[in-house]
């Protein structure tokens, strides 16, 4: 225990400070930080009403709801470990995460009857909710004498979840280290004059990336408007009718924007920073969101290990460097940035390797996987199993992740799916485009895309085969195109590249016809 203010008191100051400012916005609300103040020690009271107690572990499930932060900051106030599970996440892993959270509380969303559900499991452990006709009492509701706070708590942490992009998502421990960095660069992005944020946000709590930007957001005395569902229409409204300033969205969301009719005639150009991040966009349908919102777009690049490592602001399309639309920019702030090769040897420009990070906001550790810890936090650096190269200038490329890229033995050489993905998306009548790699009898594996037409589209398979082998050679080119409705997205809005390997392994139990072959049915 410890009697030293912890992060929260500080940010309740700023809070008090920014007053009557609009801070939250969402779910029909829209709160001051001064309500934003008073509704976090609210909720630190009822959570110790209701038996919650300075450094619990709590396990928590909610969606994107204004709650989620004024929550965060409430558990961090009294010391607590907060324990992040997204509502999306599978009952096998969710069974798997509370057997390793071990919570002490739980509290959940009553609109969600998973929550009910995980509730009912949990013996002699406290649960709550936020909302009405939930299981457990409703911390939003008031209750008795005022409560007063513990003077003397626990230094705060989280467990955040991956995006599960390679698996089974990993609970990600964050120290209040990295939450006073995040004030830390609140204070130098205010100290710098930048204009007041008025950021959209899609990116739940559950997610590292999630808690820096609201806390971020929150940190500098913006306002933050809260989305719990991605629509393309209703985005488009936002940004328009609220003036919006800033945003993040993954490449998949940024494609569905720009294709989408509403965004004829809308205003974005209150718009400076248009963050995009969380996978590769295609240079081609970056040109196209240049064109439509001028030099707001900025390339983000970062992990729930290493939440913010590099950043491409002011992108444009750089006669001279027409390669750094497929960087994702330089390191940002303290981070640095080595490729290492398996032995993990400092590789030159223009080689390509594991990218090694370094920063102040890199986890803690994989909460009870201390052998998966070892593997991937060494001697103050982040393994993040991207493969990429710097160029002379530190400009950052990733051309894959570790385990995806592609062994054609036959071919010689190691191929990645990024360089394909975009010569693919670069046609006029292709909208999005994802590579696995598959088996093959005789090459070991090659490169099979999935495709998504633009409406009215009449390329062919063997045109984009075609297309491939004269852009890259034809060590790249795929075995085969099939053409799908729509690429599957995981629970971060990723391609989901998991379940491309799935529904593959359905069509083709054998291999046997897979490869040559051009396939032109809809999913």
């Amino acid at each position: 225990m410890t009697d030293q203010p912890n992060y929260v008191h500080e940010a309740l100051d700023l809070f008090a400070r920014f007053g009557d400012r609009e801070a939250l916005v969402g779910g029909g609300r829209r709160m001051t930080y001064a309500e934003v103040a008073a509704e976090v020690r609210g909720l630190a009271g009822a959570l110790l009403r209701h038996g919650v107690r300075p450094g619990d572990a709590v396990l928590v499930m909610l969606g994107n709801p204004v709650e989620g932060p004024l929550l965060q900051l409430a558990l961090h106030l009294l010391g607590c470990r907060s324990m992040w599970i997204a509502p999306v996440t599978s009952r096998r892993e969710v069974d798997e995460f509370v057997a390793l959270a071990r919570p002490d509380a739980f509290v959940h969303d009553p609109r969600d009857p998973v929550g009910a559900e995980i509730a009912a499991g949990l013996a002699a452990v406290p649960v709550l909710c936020l909302g009405p006709d939930g299981a457990g009492p409703d911390l939003t509701v008031g209750g008795g004498e005022p409560v007063e706070l513990p003077a003397a708590v626990p230094a705060p942490e989280s467990f955040l979840q991956t995006s599960g992009t390679t698996g089974t998502p990993k609970l990600v421990h964050h120290r209040e280290s990295f939450y006073r960095q995040v004030l830390a660069l609140a204070a130098d992005f205010r100290a710098a004059g930048f204009p007041l944020l008025r950021h959209l946000s899609h990116s739940p709590m559950w997610l590292a990336s999630g808690q820096i930007t609201t806390l971020f957001n929150l940190f500098t005395g913006g306002v933050l408007f809260l989305r719990e569902h991605w629509d393309p229409a209703a985005f488009i409204r936002t940004v328009d009718a609220e003036r919006l300033t800033s945003t993040f969205v993954t490449p998949p969301m940024l494609y569905e924007v720009l294709d989408h009719p509403a965004l004829d005639g809308a205003d974005f150009s209150a718009m400076f920073m248009f963050n995009v991040g969380a996978g590769p966009a295609a240079p081609a349908r970056l040109r196209q969101a240049i064109a439509g919102f001028g030099p707001c777009l900025r390339i983000v690049y970062g992990l729930s290990e290493a939440v913010v490592i590099c950043a491409l602001p002011g992108l444009t399309d750089d006669p001279e460097h027409p390669e750094r639309l497929r960087s994702c920019g330089r390191p940002y702030g303290d981070v640095a940035v080595e490729i290492r090769d398996a032995d993990g040897r400092v590789l030159p420009p223009g080689e390509d390797g594991e990218v090694w990070v370094r920063t102040k906001l890199s986890f803690a550790g994989y909460h009870g996987q201390p052998e998966l810890t070892a593997e991937t936090l060494v001697d103050g650096w982040v393994r993040t199993r991207d493969i990429g190269h710097l160029d002379a200038d530190g400009y950052l490329y990733l051309v894959d992740r570790l385990q995806d890229r592609i062994s054609a033995r036959r071919r010689g050489w190691q191929i990645y799916c990024r360089p394909i993905e975009d010569v693919l998306a670069g046609h006029p009548e292709v909208r999005a485009a994802a590579v696995i790699g598959v088996p093959d009898p005789v090459a070991g594996e090659l490169p099979y895309a999935y495709v998504v037409p633009a409406p009215g589209a009449t390329v062919t398979g063997d045109e984009l085969i075609a297309l491939v082998t004269r852009e890259l050679s034809e060590t790249w080119a795929p075995g085969a195109v099939e053409f799908v409705d729509a690429l599957p997205l995981n629970r971060s809005a990723k391609v989901d590249k998991r379940a491309l390997r799935a529904r593959y392994a359905a069509a083709h139990p054998t291999d046997a016809d897979a490869v040559g072959t051009v396939i032109g049915s809809s999913a």
